[in-house]
């Protein structure tokens, strides 16, 4: 007898790494596009799957205490994978995460080298913001994420910020974040190089 085609899914789905999405164009080998979105339906409706955005869909974790969506940074970093982008945390994020400000977003934004969209994981939303290379630059690198929250924190902010990483970075994240001038806009450069070549 044939497995119906909703626990078929649920197999595939279960082979997967948590937080893994699972696309609708994956599971056309099970069946058409229409009886695969009908059953994709059918599961989150039962609660066996979670869709966070348009044809992607996630298994939740589940626990004694029910279940619960996987870590937005896991489904974030799996959808990049698949989609083939370049995502990073945002300069709010980054411009914490490094001590630059005491600011918590209240926010789950990444930037994405992709189209800006929104997924779902339960009642969170998570924002993917489309942003220019320079800022796609080092991907999960200290000085991409330095470069990030000095964008964040502008002309007025990024100064005093760059004399705090002095302190707090090793020579070698310093000379990639010189460096990497050229790609920046004209008044980061020059905050830049006046804070990092002009005095060095």
């Amino acid at each position: 007898m044939k497995t119906a085609l909703p626990e078929q899914i649920l197999s595939y789905a279960s082979q997967r790494s948590e937080g893994s999405p699972l696309a609708a164009k994956e599971l056309l080998h099970l069946g058409t596009r229409v009886a695969v979105d009908q059953s994709l339906s059918r599961l989150t409706r039962r609660g066996e799957l979670m869709r966070v955005g348009r044809g992607l869909y996630v298994r939740p974790i589940e626990s004694r205490f029910g279940s619960y969506a996987p870590p937005a940074e896991k489904v974030v970093e799996e959808v990049a994978r698949l989609r083939g982008e370049t995502v990073v945390s945002h300069g709010a994020a980054a411009a914490n995460a490094l001590g630059l400000t005491t600011q918590v977003p209240m926010k789950v934004i990444y930037l994405t080298s992709g189209p800006s969209r929104r997924l779902k994981l339960g009642a969170q939303w998570v924002e993917l913001k489309h942003a220019p290379r320079w800022q796609l630059a080092n991907a999960g690198q200290p000085a991409g994420e330095a470069v990030r929250a000095l964008a964040w924190l502008g002309p007025t902010g990024a100064p005093q910020a760059l004399t705090a990483l002095k302190s707090r970075l090793p020579a070698n994240v310093l000379a990639e974040i010189a460096e990497s001038r050229a790609t920046l806009p004209e008044w980061l450069a020059q905050t830049v190089g006046t804070a990092l070549v002009a005095n060095a």
